[in-house]
């Protein structure tokens, strides 16, 4: 049954990265990525979240699944950012593929941890 969960998740998730990308894209008139910045920074608050809600007991296995491994794991996109720094240094957008990997990978630490920080602030 979990991976029912699993699927259902990654059902919402997937899509939900699609328009959400091309929502946020469309908003921009820049090379930089933002549509898979935006996404990746908010699947890193959502997993901290529920790392911290998970052992408070506010959210129990079922939901870890679900939100987490389903919904976040399609949400979230590594190869998308990977591919788009690799075309942006190719392409000759050097500093932007640079800022590309330093800014996604403090704001999304900063994200989990901030996620983590709220679900102790709300369940601890």
């Amino acid at each position: 049954m979990n991976w029912v969960l699993v699927i259902i998740g990654g059902m919402v998730g997937a899509p939900l990265r699609y328009l959400a990308d091309r929502a946020v894209q469309r908003r921009h008139d820049t090379v930089f990525p933002w549509g898979t910045f935006v996404v990746n920074v908010a699947g890193c608050f959502v997993l901290g979240l529920l790392s911290g809600a998970v052992p408070a007991g506010a959210a129990g296995s079922p939901v870890q699944l679900l939100l987490g491994t389903g919904l976040c794991g399609a949400l979230t996109t590594y190869s998308t950012f990977s591919y788009e720094t690799l075309r942006l240094a190719e392409d000759g957008a050097r500093l932007f593929a640079a800022v590309n990997v330093v800014a996604s990978v403090v704001a999304g630490l900063g994200a989990a941890f901030a996620g983590v920080s709220l679900a102790d602030a709300l369940w601890a």
